[in-house]
């Protein structure tokens, strides 16, 4: 879906998964250093919105998700995920129940398998799930924005800031009042820098909740039983993830970010190295320089320096081996 914003001054669009928002405005760095200052807004408007209602939309959606909802407060934020049989991720959902409604934001794309699965355990559970990517965008407002949301606008709001839940229709007139405007490359480096998981980018058909830091924050370890949640618990209990999220500092003399699936090898072994490990998002920071999430096998030493391609990297631990 195509924002309307694209038509402000200086949008470049993005491309891939983010295709129908701003990449950035112009000015990276400056997109970046507003919303680290808490000023300016993000256009999610490409993310799917899906809603749950019905007098049992917690209760059923405890049975399905890895986070604990059943008693989730009205207006508390919280994420959670849909795991294979297998336990390997299928869906990340960034959830808020306003009362009456459980509005959740997803990865472009990806709402159609997602309510076709919860179509399917519906059963007797007084439910009904909607795709409203139609008519409600989602728009960023970073943590210490003062920008003003307007009256009976649903808000998720979190640490990193608050995700709207907008009317489509009042995107335009909003952007003009809580500019200025940053883009998804601006709002992704701080997401990079954050070492926060995205569904797609850090993940791939063999990744499971460990691996990427999501025990905890979304995935709850005392609930009861949910399809995949043999093999959280005895990941959990038994044994160690087989690979393990790190954020990565690149040599800042390189001209050229190494793309997302750019082979990790140790600096010792050089280019011909074995695989260790691969890149899953490298962004532009504007303090940090280049920097990089990436997965590595759990066994790779803390203090190995790597390389990804022909670029140097020094790693940061995110999910202790």
């Amino acid at each position: 879906m195509k924002s309307p914003l694209l038509s402000l001054p200086g949008a470049v669009p993005a491309e891939g998964v983010d295709e129908g928002v701003a990449a950035h405005y112009g000015d990276l760095f400056r997109e970046q250093r507003a919303l680290a200052d808490g000023a300016g807004f993000v256009d999610l408007s490409h993310r799917a919105v899906v809603a749950v209602t019905g007098e049992d939309r917690l209760s059923w959606l405890h049975l399905l998700l890895t986070q604990h909802v059943s008693d989730l407060p009205a207006g508390e934020a919280t994420e959670a995920l849909i795991l294979s049989a297998n336990g390997h991720i299928e869906h990340a959902l960034y959830l808020v129940d306003d009362g009456a409604t459980v509005w959740a934001h997803v990865e472009p794309g990806t709402q159609d398998a997602l309510i076709a699965y919860l179509e399917s355990m519906k059963f007797f559970y007084r439910v009904e799930v909607a795709d409203r990517t139609a008519d409600f965008a989602v728009v960023h407002l970073p943590a210490g924005s003062i920008a003003e949301v307007p009256e009976n606008v649903v808000v998720r709001e979190t640490a990193h800031g608050r995700d709207l839940f907008l009317p489509r229709a009042d995107l335009e007139s909003y952007a003009a009042k809580t500019g200025p405007a940053a883009g998804i490359l601006a709002y992704e480096a701080l997401r990079v820098e954050q070492h926060r998981p995205r569904l797609g980018f850090e993940t791939d058909h063999r990744t499971i909740p460990h691996e990427l830091g999501w025990i905890g924050t979304a995935v709850h370890l005392q609930k009861g039983c949910y399809r995949g949640q043999e093999t959280v618990a005895r990941v959990q209990n038994l044994g160690k993830p087989p690979r393990r999220l790190v954020f990565l500092h690149l040599d800042g003399s390189e001209v050229h970010l190494p793309p997302a699936g750019t082979e990790i090898r140790t600096a010792d072994e050089g280019p011909d190295g074995r695989k260790i490990g691969f890149v899953t998002t490298s962004a532009r920071h504007h303090e940090l320089g280049p920097v990089a999430l990436a997965l590595v096998k759990r066994n790779v030493p803390v203090d190995a320096r790597l390389i990804a391609g022909e670029t140097a990297a020094a790693q940061e631990v995110v999910v202790e081996p």
